[in-house]
């Protein structure tokens, strides 16, 4: 049953209704339950949930957020969830998002680190395979919609097609954060001819000094951390010191993290090289953010703080400086995004989103989930029911690990 959706936009006032704390928690929450693939896919879910369904942002202000987000260090999936949290309710909207999606995903990695084993064999791969293709429905849904709204004209679609190239052929890392650069340069060169949206200049509760002291924070801990983790000789210092510097030089998040956190905890001798991967195969199998996979490491450390205290060290640790990035540029891309020339430089960018899903669209999502004819018809099948059926993602879900199980066992 599809749910209502929330009040539209209201222009006149240039700003979105607020709704409840609990509400941006709930609905937060339920995309941490069910939200499979990765950051890419992610964004997929969060545009069918909040976006077409609930109207609680449009797609300008959508790009906008994951444009920014992307040349943020940290989770850049998490980072849109919380900038989406503050439009809607404020700072304790935007706690209340990340919390919500973050939570799940978190306790289910707790969880498997203190049940070694707990996703193999034919039914744990087959459920895999499945929701892999259930996020590449859902990316595909993604980038046919919002390449409908978003490139509507000849430029827009060429700074599509050449963020697409970049990223596709250069490092990821680097190739994100070019594209969207390099894209709202074009923008500013061949978008300013075309008329500008109405401004909206939201309400994030977050002022220019917080995002100063936000900025100071960010700087002074990853500077600080690994002198105060030496001088004290707390082993709990070192290993926050290690999750939060992984988190802090990581762009677009998900899976660069991951030789990141390789080095912070396999190298030091904290974790196994095999208990490090057996966790990371476990996390593929995870709704929500792929940082989580910072509370199964912080639980399986092999000397205190480990268990449950390693676990929520972990996840905060990892998490936090993504967050105080958000934070500190939030006030200054309010400030400029609703400046004519700074349209038609996130015209430009919103282009470049679109180019970068769809390349991400075929590597790394196409390429390991679609492996063959029956693979093919199942993403195309659930494309169909989200596009034209406007199925809730929920059962796409289910029928997606459904057919992967059955497959497997077949």
């Amino acid at each position: 049953m599809t749910e209502a959706p929330s009040q539209v936009p209201d222009r006149r006032e240039n700003k979105y209704p607020r709704v409840t704390v609990w509400e941006v928690f709930t609905v937060f929450l339920k995309l941490g339950l069910t939200a499979f693939g990765g950051p890419v896919a992610h964004l997929g879910y969060y545009r069918e949930a909040l976006v077409r369904r609930r109207r609680w942002l449009d797609e300008e202000t959508f790009a906008d957020l994951i444009a920014l987000c992307q040349f943020l260090p940290g989770p850049a999936s998490s980072q849109t969830a919380i900038g989406i949290g503050l439009i809607r309710a404020g700072p304790w909207g935007g706690a209340a998002a990340w919390l919500g999606f973050t939570l799940p995903s978190a306790i289910l990695m707790t969880l498997i680190a203190f049940s070694a084993g707990a996703l193999h064999g034919p039914i744990a791969a087959g459920l895999i395979h499945g929701l892999k293709l259930v996020a590449t429905a859902v990316v595909a849904e993604a980038v046919f919609g919002m390449a409908k709204r978003l490139t509507p004209d000849a430029r827009r679609a060429g700074i599509a097609l050449g963020a697409a190239m970049l990223a596709s052929l250069a490092p990821a890392n680097i190739g994100q954060v070019a594209a969207i650069g390099l894209g709202g340069a074009a923008g500013l060169w061949l978008c300013r001819e075309v008329t500008p949206p109405p401004g909206t200049a939201h309400e994030f509760g977050v002022s220019r000094r917080i995002g100063m002291v936000a900025f100071g924070l960010y700087l002074l801990i990853l500077a600080g951390g690994p002198v105060l983790a030496a001088l004290s000789g707390q082993p709990a210092l070192a290993r926050f010191d290690a999750f939060y510097r992984s988190g802090a030089l990581v762009f677009g998040g998900g899976h660069v993290v991951l030789p990141l956190l390789q080095q912070a905890v396999v190298g030091p001798g904290w974790v196994d090289q095999n208990t490090f991967l057996a966790g990371y195969g476990a996390a593929q199998a995870m709704p929500g953010p792929l940082f989580t996979f910072a509370a199964y490491l912080g639980a399986v450390m092999r000397t205190p703080s480990n268990g449950l205290l390693g676990a929520a060290l972990g996840t905060m640790a990892i998490f936090l400086p993504g967050v105080l990035a958000l934070v500190a540029a939030l006030p200054f891309w309010n400030l400029l995004r609703t400046r004519p020339k700074a349209q038609a430089a996130l015209r430009g960018a919103n282009a470049a989103v679109v180019g970068l899903l769809a390349a991400a669209l075929y590597n790394p999502v196409w390429t390991t989930a679609v492996l063959g004819q029956a693979d093919f018809v199942a993403v195309l099948s659930g494309f169909i029911f989200l596009a034209a059926f406007r199925m809730p993602p929920l059962l796409v879900v289910a029928a997606g690990a459904s057919f992967g199980m059955v497959q497997h066992l077949t």
